[in-house]
């Protein structure tokens, strides 16, 4: 069960950094057992903060991500199409962007925008709320901090970054279309084929455990070190940088960690493994 004093510890420990993981994903499933087994804060007080939740991090987010992904989808194929032309590969120009956007950029780059918006958020605004004795205040009032202030922001993080990601991908195949325009004379029913062709249902699934796996590390290790401040107000700053840096070396990792299982794995299928 949750209690004040859980909180409190946060803020007396030296966080570790080999240890900020384990105790954030620990962090990630006390708030989600808390949410399902308590029910004094009431599920629609939840939803709701889960609503402003997925705009200030999904809806907001737009502007940035859409000039972003045009810039990537127009520099890939700038990048390329001189040498595909060259080899007569202009038919690849499928399996590169779904290789290059859709596997690796899309997930990476809607992460640490992510990161870099929302993150640095969570991870100040639970700071202030430890600081000004907000989290003691909902547990005196019967509600369970975890489940009314770590969940939502949990699962609107979650499902505002896969939403960016599907966004990041589909934008960046515009602006790679765009540019093919300029160099070709490709219509746009060649150009989906050629995607729809080079996604495959593995990619679908690689592209999901990657978005999903960064908004869990993300919203977990931010909400960590949110609620790891103390006393002091001083504190909120320097947290806010950790988490940040935390964060961003984390799902750096992840994303090196599950495309190095992915490519492996295609390696040991055509049997150069």
């Amino acid at each position: 069960m949750f209690t004040s004093q859980f909180v409190g510890q946060l803020g007396q420990k030296s966080i570790q950094p080999f240890m900020v993981v384990f105790n954030a994903l620990f962090l990630a499933y006390t708030s989600v057992r808390a949410f399902f087994l308590n029910e004094a804060q009431g599920y629609r007080a939840v939803m709701q903060v889960i609503a402003a939740q997925i705009y200030f991090t999904g809806f907001q987010a737009l502007p940035l991500i859409s000039v972003l992904a045009l810039a990537t989808g127009s520099l890939v194929i700038l990048q390329s199409t001189s040498q595909l032309s060259l080899l007569g590969g202009s038919g690849m120009m499928g399996s590169l962007l779904v290789s290059v956007v859709f596997r690796e950029l899309a997930p990476l780059m809607t992460a640490l925008v992510v990161v870099a918006r929302s993150g640095t958020a969570v991870a100040s605004e639970l700071g202030n709320m430890k600081v000004n004795r907000e989290i003691e205040a909902l547990e005196l009032m019967g509600i369970h901090p975890l489940s009314y202030v770590v969940f939502p922001r949990l699962v609107g993080g979650i499902i505002s970054l896969m939403c960016l990601g599907i966004y990041y991908a589909v934008i960046a195949f515009v602006g790679g279309f765009i540019v093919t325009q300029f160099v070709s004379s490709m219509s746009i029913h060649a150009f989906i084929n050629l995607i729809s062709e080079a996604i495959s249902l593995r990619d679908l699934y690689f592209f999901s455990l990657k978005i999903f796996v960064a908004g869990l590390m993300v919203f977990s290790v931010c909400c960590y070190y949110g609620l790891s401040v103390g006393r002091g107000s001083h504190e909120v700053p320097q947290v806010t940088t950790k988490a940040v840096v935390h964060s961003l070396l984390t799902v750096t990792g992840c994303q090196v960690v599950i495309s190095a299982f992915f490519y492996v794995g295609r390696l040991m299928e055509a049997g150069l493994l």
